[in-house]
């Protein structure tokens, strides 16, 4: 078994590679820093590639899925992308355009691509890390919550037509609330709750995964949250949200 992990250098990502290496799943390792790649490939008992790519530039997501088709992916895991705070007219827009690529344009190209290949196949997984931010409209990080959004409705609408065609190809969406990783470093805010691990999360998602779930969601808090919001207009939902990511200023 072989799987490609992108944004493997850190977090998530970077816990999900160990699991699956306890898993016996080879891994190709996707990030931009090789250092870190380089430190997490010595420590992995499996075979492991490092490969360097800067996902927020389209011709180099074609070249990563190029020089990795071959390879016969079993599960894609796109865990790579990044979060900007502020209000949306002051949020600087060449950063912005660039999470917009890494966040949606290379999960949405990767999973056409690898899709395609698995659908020939008739076998795969594609896991694709989302956000419980992908439930709600989001003030003062308005483009990732609609970023996340995307992977989130994107997953579900995919996941839908491999069941109409009886496809053995699986595809499942992680949505967890804060995790403790460098997201909120490179975002410019702290956690207004209490964190979950990134190691609890990348077990909790690889297990149910592979049990056949589709829509993950880790913790008993974001559980209960998406629950009681299907209670509340969306409105609402983006009143509360203001408040929860106020309190998320550094």
């Amino acid at each position: 078994m072989k799987a490609l992990i992108t944004g493997a250098s850190s977090g998530i990502g970077k816990e999900i590679a160990r699991y699956l290496a306890k898993l016996g799943y080879d891994l190709i390792l996707v990030a931009r820093d090789r250092e870190k790649l380089e430190q997490l490939q010595k420590e992995l008992p499996v075979k492991v590639k490092v490969v360097v790519v800067d996902l927020s530039i389209e011709q180099k997501v074609k070249e990563l899925y190029i020089l990795t088709r071959q390879e016969e992916i079993d599960l894609l895991v796109n865990n790579a992308g990044f979060g900007i705070f502020g209000e949306f007219q002051e949020t600087d827009i060449s950063k912005e355009l660039e999470m917009l690529r890494v966040n949606v344009q290379a999960v949405h190209m990767l999973s056409k691509f690898f899709l395609k290949d698995m659908m020939k196949k008739d076998h795969g997984m594609i896991l694709n890390i989302a956000s419980s931010a992908s439930f709600y409209a989001g003030p003062l990080m308005a483009a990732y919550y609609s970023s996340k959004s995307y992977v989130y409705k994107l997953s579900l609408a995919i996941h839908e037509e491999l069941r109409r065609k009886k496809s053995h190809v699986k595809i499942a969406v992680v949505c967890p609330g804060p995790v403790h990783t460098n997201f909120n470093r490179v975002a410019g805010v702290k956690f207004g709750t209490k964190a979950l691990s990134s190691r609890f999360v990348a077990h909790y998602a690889i297990d149910q995964m592979l049990k056949g779930k589709t829509v993950i969601i880790p913790g008993f808090t974001m559980k209960c949250a998406k629950f009681c919001s299907h209670f509340v207009s969306d409105q609402t939902l983006a009143k509360m949200a203001y408040h929860f990511q106020s309190a998320k200023k550094q």
